[in-house]
This record gives structure tokens, sequence and C-alpha cells, in this order.
């Protein structure tokens, strides 16, 4: 294997390993959310696109590269074969084809594994900054929820003490009630108000947990698929 197909293998495997990391089910959302946003993140954002876009393009043009040498190979391939009189030629295209198809295998799979890559971190982020919304709009509901009881405690004293008070009084008291009703009405409103957005947020949740385990059910599923890729290639040169 050449130092560049080295490389990428190595890539590969570091790619593999992340993703594995980021499918830990016991570290949640927001202790990568706190990694995410250290301070030398924000540093090297500025070349974090430059880099993500110029490793994709490498890759491309690697993967185009071993798509070219598999097609010259396999035409090279079946001329030797129906050639009986070059074996030691034949054996050495088969090899050829073999680094090729293998090649082939790295690099789509590099290239793949880092767009996935790119797309499992963004799922994270977002999962994080929902679950951290979601925090927010119960603890205001609550507040809310607390406030409405308190003002309706506060409307029933005042009931009784109407009752009690005279004549005199009770316009003032009115009033006043009349007033309470209009500030539960609207801590009811605004109660409602934060209920809905709280069932949005607790959707937005579902919605991310459903697609990130789509995205480890698709990961398990092609790393299935390489497992026996690896295994059919090892079946291969044990016959070579």
């Amino acid at each position: 294997m050449t130092l560049q197909w080295a490389a990428v293998a190595t890539f590969l495997y570091a790619e593999i390993g992340l993703i594995l990391i980021f499918c830990l089910p016991f570290i949640p959302p927001q202790r990568w959310q706190k990694i995410f946003s250290f301070s030398v993140w924000g540093k090297i954002a500025s070349f974090w696109n430059k880099a993500f876009l110029t490793i994709i393009i490498l890759l491309i043009v690697l993967f185009l590269d071993a798509v070219r040498e598999v097609r010259k190979y396999s035409s090279t391939h079946t001329i030797e074969k129906s050639s009986a009189s070059r074996p030691a030629a034949y054996e050495h295209t088969q090899m050829k084809l073999f680094r090729s198809q293998r090649n082939l295998y790295i690099s789509g799979f590099s290239l793949f594994f880092w767009l996935v890559l790119r797309r499992l971190v963004t799922l994270i982020t977002q999962l994080a900054k929902e679950l951290s919304n979601k925090g927010v709009l119960k603890r205001q509901a609550e507040n809310i929820n607390q406030a409405a009881k308190k003002f309706m405690e506060e409307n029933e004293r005042l009931k009784r003490l109407l009752k009690n008070y005279g004549k005199e009084e009770e316009h003032v008291l009115e009033a006043e009630n009349k007033k309470l009703e209009e500030d539960k009405e609207k801590l009811k409103t605004e109660l409602k108000k934060a209920s809905d957005a709280l069932s949005k947020a607790q959707n937005d949740v579902m919605l991310m947990k459903m697609q990130s385990e789509r995205l480890s059910k698709e990961y398990d599923r092609l790393l299935r698929e390489h497992s026996g890729l690896q295994s059919e290639f090892g079946n291969k040169k044990f016959v070579i």
C-alpha cells in the first residue's frame, strides 16, 4: 500500500472511531455541546469549512482515480484471462485489480463517513440545543403556574374580605378583583403559550432522536457491509 492510500486508510479508521464515540449511549448530547463550545473550536472555526471542503475534494479525486484504475485493470484482466500464453501477466493484472478495488472501497467509505461525521455533529448540536430550550420552557411554565396559583389564592382571599367589609369598600374591592381576574386571564394565556412551546420543543426533540436512531441504524448497516467487503477482499487475497 502506497503512502497516500495508507493515509486514506488511517483517516477511515479515525472516522470510524469518532463515529463510534459519538454513538456511545452514556454520553449525553449536552456533554458534547460543552465540548464543542470550547474556545479552541472558535479559533479554528474560520478554517474548518475550508478544511472540510478540501478533504472532500481530495477524497473525490482519489475515489475517481480508484474508479479509473478499476476500469483499467478490469479490461486488462479480461484480455489477459483470455490469453493462456501469459500466466504471469494474468496474475500480475489480477493483483493490480485487487489493489485498485481495495483503494476504491477505502476512498469511497472515507468520503461517505466524512459526510456522516459532519451530519452527526450537526444533529448532536441541534439535539443539545433543543434539550436546553426544553428545560428553559419547562422552568418558565412552572414559574407561570406558580404565579397563577398565587393570584388565584389572593383572589379567594379578597373575595372572603369582600363579604366582611361594608358596602362602602365594596366598589374598591370589586375593582381590585376585576384587575386580578384580568391578571389571571393574562397569566393563563401566557401559560398556554408556554405549554404550546414546550410541546413543540418535545416534538422537535423526538424528531431529532428518531433521526439520530435512523443514522445509527444506517451506520450499523454500512459497518456490516464494510466488514463483509473486508472479509471478501481478505478471501480474495488469500486465493491470490
